[in-house]
């Protein structure tokens, strides 16, 4: 085919089509922007109308005054104040084991020593009581698990049932402390 347009036209023909279609780009933009703004309209005044009604209710409630409870109401609270008074007491009365016992239990505990389970009470009587048991080695290793957990400040008395030493190996022992009450 032959070519009948100069290079001069060519070039304007090419500047012309990219100008339209640049143009041709920013009419639909414009069209597309127009849609969007003319559609969220009808959304945006509902909302600030509704921002302007609950500012007014929010206003005329401030202004009323805070009716005073009656006897019923009054009698509720305190009975829930009760309630909350004996759950308080609760849990000020429960028993948690603290860290310090723990570690003491464990720095004085002999390398050959397995334990097993520790444990705390708290009876009627106000008395705590942590329960150890494991299984040691010996009477000897047993015993002188005993006579440390005796010497560390923390436990105010260490009870070893005799039983305990009936086997003369692979011993299952149960051991109970009870702590010093700055400890707890």
């Amino acid at each position: 085919m032959i070519n009948f347009i100069q290079k001069e036209g060519k070039k304007k023909m090419i500047k012309s089509f990219y100008f339209r279609t640049i143009i041709l780009f920013l009419t639909m933009v414009a069209c597309i922007t127009l849609v969007a703004v003319f559609s969220t309209l009808p959304a945006y005044f509902m909302s600030s109308v509704k921002v302007g009604i609950s500012g007014n209710k929010l206003e005329v409630q401030k202004l009323e005054p805070v009716p005073l409870p009656d006897q019923q109401t009054m009698s509720l609270v305190q009975e829930l104040n009760q309630k909350l008074n004996i759950i308080e007491q609760a849990r000020k009365n429960q028993f948690t084991i603290s860290k310090n016992v723990i570690s003491a239990i464990i720095l004085k505990k002999i390398p050959s020593i397995k334990i097993t389970d520790i444990s705390y009470q708290y009876n009627s009587l106000q008395e705590k009581k942590v329960s150890i048991q494991g299984t040691a080695p010996s009477r000897e290793v047993l015993l002188l698990f005993r006579r440390a957990l005796e010497d560390d400040v923390a436990f105010k008395q260490v009870d070893l049932p005799i039983s305990n030493f009936v086997k003369g190996s692979n011993i299952k022992f149960y051991l109970s402390l009870i702590p010093r009450p700055n400890d707890q």
